[in-house]
């Protein structure tokens, strides 16, 4: 996948009003058939810009535009939870010029943008390992975290240093020291007992996974968290992904029948 990195420019979200059921309708949209939570792989950035002669940063920078977009449209269109894999715990792999260049974008965007997150009544959640982030980028997130936590619109969730392997691996050594500790015993652990010690605790499940950039492969994102999600893969790179490309994988989401390995129940 591309690190995305949501970078600031001079641009702000406009906090336009939500859409009212008419306006969804004329999009082609239908509220009881919306997911509640969309993930996205931003892929593509890197692509795009070295097919255009440009260095991959300037693919980064245009990424946010698609970013800013897609954000402000979740929001307008009533969507719960958006989650953006802006830097997976593989893109340390990066050349470290790139990786410092990306973390340097990431406090500028959590600078500047946060009156704006505040003014779209957004909840900001990150996911991933703080380890290896520098604290810097840390105070940036608990701040905006802090601020932002008792907002009642929708939650954007960035993942950063995330890895699903890592998460889960996490999440079964930690479970394991309570094991060890005394506090439960095997038998008792469930589904819900892993998912309560996962990043995402507290957060539902991805209804809708989007894939910019063509690739047909999850990239070690969310692994537990979209066992039946919905996956749809655009050939468009992340920054060339619009509102009109959102809403053609919200329409097909809502066409798709979702049994979750059951059968759909006869007429």
């Amino acid at each position: 996948m591309s690190a995305v990195s949501p970078i600031a420019t001079p641009s702000r979200l406009t906090a336009d009003p939500p859409y009212t059921r008419d306006q969804l309708t004329e999009r082609g949209l239908t509220v009881e058939r919306l997911p509640r939570h969309i993930a996205i792989i931003m892929d593509g950035n890197g692509r795009w810009a070295q097919s255009r002669g440009l260095p991959r940063i300037e693919g980064h920078r245009r990424g946010v535009s698609s970013v800013r977009a897609i954000i402000e449209e979740c929001s307008r269109i009533g969507i719960e939870q958006l989650t953006l894999y802006c830097f997976s715990s593989e893109n340390w792999k990066r050349p470290e010029a790139e990786q410092r260049l990306l973390m340097q974008l990431l406090v500028q965007y959590l600078v500047e943008e946060r009156a704006e997150i505040l003014r779209q009544n957004l909840r900001f959640a990150v996911i991933g390992r703080r380890q290896q982030l520098s604290d810097e980028v840390l105070a940036e997130i608990d701040q905006t975290q802090e601020l932002t936590a008792h907002q009642t619109g929708m939650r954007l969730c960035l993942a950063i240093n995330y890895g699903s392997r890592g998460e889960i691996l996490d999440a079964v050594q930690r479970i394991a020291t309570e094991v060890a500790a005394g506090e439960i015993v095997p038998s008792s652990i469930t589904e819900e007992t892993i998912a309560n010690q996962l990043d995402t605790a507290g957060m539902p499940d991805p209804d809708l996974v989007i894939r910019t950039a063509g690739e047909m492969r999850i990239s070690n994102f969310l692994l537990w968290q979209i066992s039946y999600a919905e996956l749809w893969v655009t050939q468009t790179c992340w920054p060339e992904f619009s509102t009109l490309d959102l809403h053609q994988a919200l329409r097909d989401y809502a066409s798709r029948d979702r049994r979750f390995g059951g059968l759909k129940s006869p007429a």
